[in-house]
């Protein structure tokens, strides 16, 4: 038993995965392309991809938004979870995401997903002003420019239904929220965003330390 949770080395990592992830080769694949992209550091691990996927699954989540999507894996792993429904995912960069298209396509999913470029927040609150958006939403993952985190998670709790999950990617930002010594301004702006989720009484969460660190919001009711 252990009252607190295990630090991951290399070889314990690589034992994590050999023994629970599950990756498709069209996930593989895109993992593989990008790796060599600029940016590659942005993509998400994929034990952390296969854990969202369950949570979709366990949710039945059909109405989804993804905030940052670069090349498309955690789109595209979350659109493999869905039976049914829509992803509207929203990025700045026509290159990255012509990468992600393309293996949206070859997975059977573009269907799924529809992808707008822009402004992520003038495209929220546009899904609220034009598409009756407030509290619709079951699932929204938030992985972009993290001095608008906080923006991002004031809109789409508005767009949030009761009981729907937001996740934050990178809330330990590779240990330096701990660090108060570093006043980097995406690690302030992510240490104020940890603090303001934690006092926030609408909402339940959990942080758990997977990939660069994730926080699981529910909306209550």
């Amino acid at each position: 038993m252990s009252n607190q949770t295990i630090q991951l080395n290399d070889d314990l990592y690589d034992y994590l995965l050999s023994v629970s992830l599950k990756e498709d080769e069209i996930l593989k694949s895109l993992r593989m392309t990008t790796s060599s992209m600029p940016g590659s550091r942005m993509q998400i691990a994929p034990d952390q991809g296969q854990f969202m996927a369950m949570l979709i699954k366990i949710m039945g989540a059909e109405k989804l938004i993804e905030i940052g999507t670069y090349t498309g894996y955690s789109t595209l792993v979350c659109a493999m979870a869905m039976k049914k429904g829509q992803i509207i995912a929203l990025d700045r960069d026509p290159i990255s995401t012509a990468v992600a298209r393309d293996f949206w396509k070859q997975a059977g999913v573009d269907d799924l997903i529809d992808c707008r470029l822009g402004d992520a927040l003038e495209s929220l609150n546009k899904i609220i002003d034009d598409e009756d958006g407030l509290s619709s939403f079951d699932f929204i993952f938030i992985d972009a420019d993290k001095r608008n985190y906080k923006n991002y998670y004031e809109i789409g709790l508005k767009l949030l239904k009761q009981n729907g999950i937001i996740i934050f990617d990178n809330v330990l930002w590779s240990g330096a929220v701990a660090d108060l010594n570093d006043q980097d301004k995406n690690t302030l702006a992510l240490r104020e965003l940890n603090e303001t989720l934690y006092k926030d009484n609408r909402i339940e969460l959990s942080m758990i330390p997977v990939g660069d660190g994730l926080t699981i919001v529910r909306k209550k009711e």
